[in-house]
C-alpha cells in the first residue's frame, strides 16, 4: 500500500470510530414511546421550561440568546425544533439537566405537534 492510500484508510477508519461512538439515542427518542408519557404543555412542558430555560441570563424576557425569550407558548412553539435538538443532545439546559420524564415530555410534546394544551 502507498502511504497516501494507508493515511486514507486511517483517516476513514478514525471517522467511521468518531461516528459510532458518538452519544447513544442523539436524535433524543426516535424509539422514545410517547403513548405513556405525560406531555401536555401547561402541566408538563411549560413548568420545565420556565424553571430551567426562562432564568435570568438564559432565555428570560428580552433574551437573545439562541431562539430568544421562551416566556409563553407561542414563543415555545416557535422555537420547538431547536429546543427539540438542544433537549434531545443534552446541549440544553446549560448548568443543570433534565430528569428523564421532563425531557421525554418535552420530546414527546414537541413530537405530537406541539399542542397549547
Amino acid at each position: 500500500m502507498t502511504k497516501a492510500l494507508s493515511l486514507s484508510v486511517v483517516f476513514t477508519l478514525f471517522v467511521f470510530i468518531s461516528v459510532s461512538c458518538s452519544k447513544d439515542n442523539d436524535d433524543g427518542g426516535s424509539s422514545l414511546d410517547c403513548s405513556t408519557v405525560a406531555k401536555s404543555f401547561a402541566a408538563d412542558v411549560s413548568p420545565t421550561i420556565q424553571a430551567t430555560c426562562n432564568v435570568s441570563g438564559c432565555h428570560a424576557t428580552g433574551s437573545t440568546n439562541g431562539p430568544g425569550p421562551l416566556t409563553n407558548y407561542t414563543q415555545v412553539f416557535n422555537a420547538r425544533s431547536a429546543i427539540r435538538t438542544a433537549v434531545a443532545n443534552g446541549r440544553m439546559p446549560q448548568g443543570s439537566s433534565l430528569s428523564a420524564s421532563q425531557k421525554n415530555s418535552i420530546l414527546c410534546w414537541i413530537d405530537s405537534g406541539a399542542p397549547n394544551n
